[in-house]
C-alpha cells in the first residue's frame, strides 16, 4: 500500500514538473520521493508547477540600511518576499535571540577551536557543510553532531542554484542529504544556497525537498584568509550589529573569528541576548 501511495505521488509530481525532471531517471526520482514521503511522516509531497516560477538570479546581502530596531532592511524584506518558499534571513523580532552559523567550505585548522569555544560557552551553532568538506573532515562533522550542533546543507558542489535546472537543484540538495544520512545517520533540514544566490525556482525546489532555506541578517568580510580584519575591529562590528532575531554568518576559515568568538558571546550575553 505504501509503495502505491508513493508511486501515485511520484506520478503526480512528474506530471506537474516534467520539464524540470528530464535529467533524472524514474528510479532515482522515485527514491527521492520515497525518502521525502518518509521524512514527512507519509504525507504526500507538495506539488509545485515550477514552470510558473521565475528563474531570475538574486544575490543576497543584508545591506547597510537598518530599521529602528537595528535590523537590516534587506533581511526583513527577504522574509516578507520569499518567506512563502520556506526561506528566511532573520528570525522573529519578538525576542533577543542570536543564531550563530558557520559556512564550511574547506578546513583551515580553526573549526576544532571554534567547537571548543562553543562548548566552553554552552552555545549551539549551525554548520553548513559541503559534501567535499564532510568527506575530508568526518571527525569534525561527527563532533558537531555529537555536541548538539545543527549540521546544515550547503550543497554537493557549491554551484549557483539559480543557474541550475529544477532537477539539478534537487540533486545538489538531496545528494548531500543522502551522503550525510548514510555516513552519519543524521537528517539535515536547513539549506544555505552557495554564495547566497537564489531564484524563486531554486527556493521552491529546496522547500519541496523538505528543507528550510536559511540566509543571514549579518555578515562581515571574514572569509579572505590573506586579509583578516583586526580582532578588535571585528568584535566592534559584531557587537554593534546586535539585533533581535539575528542570524550571524561567520566563516570558520577565519583566524579572527576563532580569536574573538568567545568575547563576542560574552558581550552579546551582557547585552541581554540569548543564543539559540
Amino acid at each position: 500500500m505504501k509503495r502505491m501511495i508513493i508511486t501515485a505521488a511520484a506520478a503526480l509530481l512528474l506530471c506537474s514538473c516534467a520539464a524540470a525532471s528530464k535529467e533524472e531517471s524514474s528510479e532515482g526520482f522515485l527514491d527521492i520521493i520515497e525518502q521525502a514521503v518518509e521524512d514527512a511522516g507519509n504525507a504526500s509531497p507538495a506539488l509545485t508547477d515550477y514552470s510558473a516560477l521565475s528563474t531570475e538570479k538574486h544575490g543576497y546581502g543584508q545591506g547597510v540600511q537598518l530599521d529602528n530596531e537595528n535590523r537590516p532592511a534587506g533581511a526583513v524584506d527577504f522574509n516578507n518576499v520569499f518567506g512563502k518558499y520556506g526561506a528566511k534571513a532573520i528570525d522573529s523580532a519578538d525576542t533577543k535571540t542570536i543564531r550563530l552559523t558557520f559556512d564550511q567550505g574547506y578546513e583551515n585548522g580553526y573549526t576544532a577551536g571554534i567547537l571548543d569555544t562553543l562548548a566552553e560557552k554552552n552555545v549551539r551553532a549551525t554548520f553548513f557543510v559541503l559534501e567535499d568538506y564532510a568527506e575530508k573532515n568526518p571527525e569534525l562533522v561527527r563532533r558537531m553532531i555529537d555536541e548538539g550542533h545543527t549540521v546544515g546543507n550547503h550543497s554537493v558542489t557549491h554551484r549557483s542554484m539559480p543557474d541550475l535546472s529544477a532537477g539539478e537543484c534537487r540533486e545538489e540538495v538531496m545528494g548531500l542529504h543522502k551522503y550525510i544520512r548514510d555516513r552519519f545517520g543524521y537528517e539535515m533540514k536547513e539549506f544555505r544556497p552557495p554564495m547566497g544566490e537564489f531564484s524563486e525556482l531554486s527556493l521552491a525546489v529546496t522547500r519541496d525537498c523538505g528543507y528550510e532555506t536559511v540566509l543571514w541578517s549579518y555578515a562581515y568580510a571574514d572569509w579572505d584568509v590573506n586579509a583578516q580584519p583586526d580582532p578588535g575591529e571585528a568584535l566592534e562590528k559584531l557587537t554593534s550589529a546586535l539585533h533581535n532575531g539575528a542570524i550571524y554568518l561567520l566563516h570558520s576559515v577565519s583566524s579572527t573569528n576563532a580569536s574573538v568568538l568567545g568575547d563576542f558571546i560574552d558581550c552579546a550575553r551582557e547585552a541581554g541576548y540569548e543564543f539559540v
